[in-house]
């Protein structure tokens, strides 16, 4: 199965079950991150992005180097570290997903090897460039030598061995990587299969459990956006895409051994249970969190539609406010004094999450209305369509459409949205190496929308919400109010792998404006630029503490007293 997605990048764990992130256990004592600052030295930020790695800060390392890496991105150091702490993270992502592990026990090793032939199957077929599959098998035995070194792949396996034997091993793999490699997937097969047969004779480990570990290195070593996919994790795509789930609604990140609440979905059983934006959970069913990975504290949070869970939520104090990092405004962490530790019942339910948040006047005497589309999903034409006609009714006669932290969605959701602003031509063109990813999606004038568009935008607004950015420039339809966006311009396929629910992210082409203008690392330039104080987090800030909307009112203003 395929769904073509232009990216959810998920720098958050969102809504319990819907995946996405770079979030990392961090323990109770641990220093707070220093973003990396765009004027210090590669030298100084790899010696910063090693501290993190000496203390398995595995998310937070992450989030170091892939923000070091847009000011140099480019640098084949920092890219090695960034590629290294994606495979300590990934691995120990894998490691507590039940999902995963009961494939590790439950699989053959013949279907845990034609999962990895499935694998290089799709590269070949589907994957943007040629893949080089050479590269892929070293980073197989690459990826083994990492699991070697991590407690938890050691114990879940039932490996007994001792550090010198673990040791010979690794050199041994090493050397297999050192050694020719046939550039084929056949090549790459039989160097698992040797790596297979070398770590079951010297340590006894599963046969299945190095045949997934090639499988998730040669998915997550192609490029930052394709990934290998546990079951538990597939799910969890989907449910983003359908947006709906069973859970508590709530947008979490980890914060000092905390899980800090980004946002509270609407209406969702955390709302009804008395969870606000900024609260941070720190303990579950009694478990305290800084005690766990942030994946296995979020997994206490998830379960069965009906049951309770049982969390410890400290709440801000009113004085205090929300951080955003220096580097690109995402929010950090709460500043200010703690209020009383409190004690809340939340029941598990289904959650649908709205496509569109904030929808209303913001100004009736020049009719300018406002609506927030927070990811791009299934529903969101179609709620957008019944939003529109309901403003109209109100008197839109301007609107302002809000991007910022849209991470993207389904690239058809985008296209669809822009169609209905944007009469003829071009929306945005897709190029891959199969004929069925190279796309100029176009225009139709039946059922386009002449009302005057602002849009804002914000350096974590990409992907899909970039497809509609640009379209909006370079059509010059609207004005782009914020920050420079993201910069991820490259289309994903979601694939699910025959054996064990298991899926893959593959990327399978990269996007263009309608001038054919890339956004892979350059993003959407806004014609208005209003730097935040704060990052909005979801539904819509009060007009007087957002900036960015205050510029975006007074530019709809202007585009109404000008017709």
């Amino acid at each position: 199965m395929l769904n073509r997605v232009s990216d959810l990048l998920g720098r958050s764990l969102l809504a319990i079950v819907l995946a996405g992130v770079a979030a990392s256990g961090v323990a109770a004592q641990a220093p707070p991150v220093v973003p990396a600052d765009s004027s210090t030295s590669v030298a100084t930020l790899i010696s910063q992005g090693m501290e993190l790695e000496t203390q398995k800060r595995w998310g937070d390392a992450l989030s170091f180097y892939e923000d070091a890496l847009r000011d140099h991105p480019s640098d084949p150091k920092l890219r090695q570290r960034f590629l290294t702490a994606r495979m300590h993270f990934s691995l120990e992502r894998r490691y507590t997903d039940d999902s995963f592990v009961d494939a590790v026990h439950t699989l053959s090793s013949q279907q845990a090897d034609g999962l990895y032939r499935e694998l290089l199957s799709k590269m070949e077929s589907h994957y943007v460039t040629s893949p080089q599959w050479d590269a892929a098998a070293r980073k197989g035995l690459y990826g083994l030598q990492i699991a070697l070194r991590d407690p938890e792949f050691l114990r879940k396996n039932a490996v007994r061995a001792n550090k010198q034997q673990l040791e010979q091993l690794s050199g041994e793999l090493r050397k297999l990587a050192s050694g020719s490699i046939e550039n084929s997937s056949q090549g790459a097969q039989r160097v698992e299969q040797q790596a297979a047969r070398l770590a079951s004779y010297r340590i006894g480990l599963n046969p299945v459990a190095t045949a997934l570990e090639f499988t998730a290195a040669a998915a997550e070593t192609l490029d930052h956006y394709s990934s290998f996919l546990t079951p538990a994790q597939l799910k969890d795509v989907y449910s983003q895409i359908e947006g709906n789930f069973v859970g508590l609604g709530v947008e979490l990140k980890p914060d000092n051994g905390a899980l800090l609440i980004v946002r509270v979905i609407p209406n969702s059983p955390a709302e009804r249970g008395g969870i606000h934006d900024g609260d941070r959970i720190v303990a579950v069913d009694g478990q305290p969190t800084a005690e766990l990975s942030t994946d296995e504290a979020a997994g206490l949070l998830t379960g069965e539609e009906g049951s309770y869970v049982r969390v410890t939520v400290v709440s801000p104090r009113e004085e205090g406010h929300l951080v955003a990092r220096p580097v690109d405004g995402r929010l950090s962490s709460w500043m200010g004094e703690p209020a009383v530790t409190r004690e809340l019942t939340v029941r598990r339910e289904h959650v649908d999450v709205p496509s569109l948040e904030g929808v209303r006047i913001v100004d009736q005497q020049y009719g300018v209305a406002y609506v927030r589309v927070p990811v791009f999903q299934k529903s969101t034409s179609r709620d957008l369509d019944a939003a529109l006609w309901d403003l109209h009714s109100k008197g839109m006669r301007s609107l302002i459409v809000d991007l910022r932290s849209n991470p993207g969605g389904l690239l058809t959701s985008s296209v669809e949205m822009a169609d209905k602003f944007v009469a003829e031509g071009n929306i945005v063109s897709t190029r891959g190496r199969s004929e069925g990813e190279s796309i100029d999606f176009r225009a139709h004038r039946a059922g386009t929308w002449r009302v005057p568009l602002v849009v804002l935008i914000d350096g974590d607004s990409a992907s899909a919400s970039e497809i509609f950015a640009a379209a909006i420039r370079d059509h010059r339809r609207g004005a782009l109010v914020g920050e420079r966006s993201f910069g991820k311009g490259s289309v994903q396929g979601i694939f699910s792998l025959g054996q064990g629910g298991a899926g893959i992210r593959l990327t399978t082409a990269k996007f263009f404006s309608p001038h054919q203008h890339p956004i892979s690392k350059v993003g959407v330039d806004p014609d208005i630029v209003v730097r935040r104080a704060t990052s909005l987090t979801g539904g819509a800030s009060e007009e007087d503490e957002d900036p960015a909307l205050q510029r975006a009112i007074e530019a709809a203003k202007r585009q109404v007293a000008m017709r």
